[in-house]
């Protein structure tokens, strides 16, 4: 994760934590302030008599904040922002300031999506008391909007189908710190030794619902020196195509809002299917093109770049389009499940009341069998382990088994180690100096 939003009810200690951050973090993390706040302090506004003239400063201080935003990520440092415009949203909400309400819409297009917002999370009653505490009458919120404000600010999120971490921030600081930390995945209790032996680029591969989501969760919950000695994994930076193919559909549905054909998919009951065979080989452009756009950190980090494929050469596909550069650092781990418990998972995992959110998606069996059914991954990898050779370029891999199912990290840990340990080693071995 490179631009993380730290959000929360006020005097939750946003400001303090991430000046923390700041002060530890020297070489690899970047604060923003907080947007509203900081147009309010230099604009000399008040919060709630002026909110005409605040949606005015808002909307000229927005491209200056994408800018701000672009440049730390161009640097390959973490963009650390604390708060964001959903939340003035939920705010504007409970004073129904129709005016902000109008023109967010066109500020929320200006600004860049963060990939992951964290919460820091406190009952309602201790921010009254630590607002009072802190003698700042000018921002101080009552209780009744406060609780408005979350429950716009949790729908919000749910409209959007956001990625959203909570830290409990109401017990002691060392506490709180120590899980911000592991949560935003920066490497203190990392060396240098410890980071210099993990992998440049992971290709996370597997059918829909094999693990791949959950794999990731599970090492961002690793403390990254822990990580990097037993998985082989540094502070990590996530590509996954998913979220390049939910946004064609979106867009797809904006065609059929306007009387037009759709132009890649297609309705499959409550959600969509790829109805446009070419859409699978944009979706690896788009993934060269991302990876040629984003800066490497100064400091060690691992890329892990997730897709799935199915049909009689889909993965030989997606890797002959991969570009050279993905390719000479890259080492492949395939998550196998059968397509039975593919569609098993896939259908457990899916809420029909947030259907609309990202990471709730689900197809018809039909359809699933039907680009799924068919996986020529062991076409490609005859044994558990060994190489691949891409475009004259030597991949290592390895298949791992993800059967049967489980959540519990004690069972998790030593099934990722046994896979990853052996495919470090043989990564190793062939491993180019990184350009």
């Amino acid at each position: 994760m490179k631009h993380i939003v730290i959000e929360g009810l006020p005097a939750v200690g946003k400001s303090e934590a991430l000046a923390l951050l700041a002060r530890f973090y020297p070489e690899s993390v970047r604060i923003l302030p907080e947007l509203v706040k900081d147009v309010v302090t230099r604009n000399g506004i008040d919060l709630f008599t002026q909110r005409d003239e605040l949606t005015e400063a808002i909307i000229a201080e927005v491209p200056r904040r994408r800018q701000q935003v672009t440049e730390i990520l161009d640097r390959g440092l973490t963009c650390l922002e604390e708060s964001h415009l959903g939340v003035h949203w939920a705010y504007a909400q409970a004073l129904d300031d129709k005016g902000f309400l109008e023109a967010y819409r066109a500020l929320e297009q200006a600004l860049p999506e963060p990939d992951a917002y964290v919460r820091f999370d406190i009952p309602i009653d201790v921010s009254v008391s630590r607002q009072q505490a802190r003698g700042t009458p000018e921002f101080e919120i009552d209780r009744d909007r406060l609780v408005r404000m979350l429950d716009g600010l949790d729908q919000w999120h749910r409209e959007r189908g956001t990625d959203v971490r909570h830290v409990e921030a109401n017990r002691p600081v060392a506490h709180f710190m120590r899980d911000l930390e592991q949560e935003l995945d920066l490497p203190y209790g990392a060396t240098a030794a410890d980071l210099e032996n993990t992998f440049d680029t992971i290709l996370l591969l597997g059918r829909p619902a094999s693990g791949k989501s959950e794999f990731i969760d599970f090492m961002t919950r690793r403390e990254a020196g822990v990580r990097a000695r037993t998985w082989r994994i540094a502070p990590f930076d996530v590509i996954d195509d998913f979220p390049i193919l939910w946004d064609v559909f979106r867009e797809d549905d904006l065609w059929e809002a306007l009387g037009q054909p759709r132009r890649h998919s297609r309705r499959a009951d409550e959600n969509y299917a790829v109805d446009d065979p070419h859409l699978w080989a944009f979706l690896i452009e788009r993934i060269n093109q991302v990876v040629g756009e984003r800066s490497r950190d100064a400091a060690r980090t691992t890329r892990i770049i997730e897709f799935s494929r199915g049909g009689s050469s889909g993965y030989r596909d997606a890797l002959d389009q991969l570009s050279p550069e993905i390719l000479r650092h890259a080492a492949i781990l395939y998550v196998s499940v059968s397509f039975e418990e593919s569609w098993r998972r896939n259908v457990a995992r899916y809420d029909a009341k947030r259907r609309d959110g990202i990471l709730t998606h689900s197809v018809p069996r039909e359809e699933m069998e039907k680009t799924y059914g068919k996986d020529d991954w062991f076409d490609l990898a005859t044994a558990p382990h060994g190489l691949i050779e891409v475009r004259g370029i030597q991949v290592p891999y390895v298949t791992m088994v993800n059967e049967p199912e489980s959540v519990d990290p004690e069972i998790l840990g030593p099934r990722y180690h046994e896979a990853l340990d052996p495919l470090f080693h043989l990564w190793r071995s062939l491993k180019q100096p990184s350009s």
